[in-house]
């Protein structure tokens, strides 16, 4: 009777996520389906990735700060438009996706460390005739609903007068076939993005990445604001992998191995600023 008191109490002491975990024995976590390498489905449909890796380590330290081995973990698919709502609507605890960590969205969500430093490139045929950006003037672009990118573009098109239409995607997929079909010129997105769609291309040879790159926002995992409890348990579980060395063993897994369902190599090395973040944890966003 004792033990179950104690028990009880410690349930009653936890507050936002840990406390709606212990309560329904169940952790959901929101993925996407074409985000590779960071999160997306393999050949059986079940979501992999870095970032679901990643993930999998932060349940493991919820498993044990509530004491429950056999915790459920639901997974929930997110998209640019509707991630952000459904984290902050309580039905995704924690994002596991290739979501950059803005100021703007703080205002929504919660943040952890980083996890990856993106920048955003263009990606188009190689039949295209297009060589930089400035080939881009007037045409139409690609660019996915929702995104951070969408925002960097619009401003861009502004700024520098490029007359660019641009049509938007539900998702990476949909902007990649906006080009594969010829309805885009040119798709842009984050640089490792990019790389993983080319890569998984039934023709990879049919597109090329061109060499200009905009700065873009560290990635990140997500999850409910004003909950501190449950974000110190998730960057103490991150910068604990960056510490163990455990984090660059999970990176070159990812981004440096063959990776599932077609075993190709993205041959990503990691970047000296990812290196900096690694040695010092930040949870800051570029603006």
């Amino acid at each position: 009777m004792t033990l179950a008191l104690m028990v009880g109490a410690r349930a009653d002491d936890l507050t936002g996520t840990l406390k709606k975990v212990k309560e329904t024995d169940t952790i959901t976590l929101g993925y996407r389906e074409t985000s590779v390498p960071f999160s997306y489905l393999d050949g059986n449909q079940k979501p992999i990735g870095f970032s679901i890796d990643l993930c999998g380590q932060v349940v493991e330290a919820v498993k044990k700060k509530l004491g429950m081995p056999d915790l459920k973990v639901a997974y929930n698919p997110v998209n640019s438009a509707t991630r952000l709502p459904l984290v902050a609507n309580g039905t995704v605890d924690l994002e596991c996706g290739s979501t950059a960590n803005q100021l703007a969205r703080q205002k929504q969500v919660a943040f952890s460390v980083s996890t990856f430093v993106a920048q955003f490139k263009w990606l188009t045929r190689t039949d295209s005739g297009i060589a930089a950006p400035d080939d881009l003037k007037g045409k139409t672009v690609a660019v996915t609903s929702g995104t951070n990118t969408s925002q960097f573009l619009n401003k861009l098109n502004q700024e520098e007068g490029l007359k660019l239409t641009i049509s938007q995607g539900k998702d990476h997929a949909e902007s990649f076939l906006l080009v594969d079909t010829g309805r885009a010129s040119a798709f842009m997105e984050d640089d490792i993005l990019l790389a993983g769609l080319k890569a998984n291309a039934k023709d990879p040879s049919r597109f090329k990445i061109l060499d200009k790159s905009y700065s873009a926002d560290p990635y990140a995992l997500m999850f409910r604001r004003d909950d501190p409890a449950f974000k110190a348990l998730v960057d103490d579980t991150l910068v604990g992998l960056m510490k163990s060395g455990a984090f660059a063993k999970l990176y070159a897994k990812w981004f440096e191995s063959p990776i599932p369902p077609r075993e190709l190599n993205l041959d990503f090395p990691m970047s000296e600023k990812l290196k900096e973040l690694i040695k010092s944890p930040s949870d800051k966003a570029n603006s």
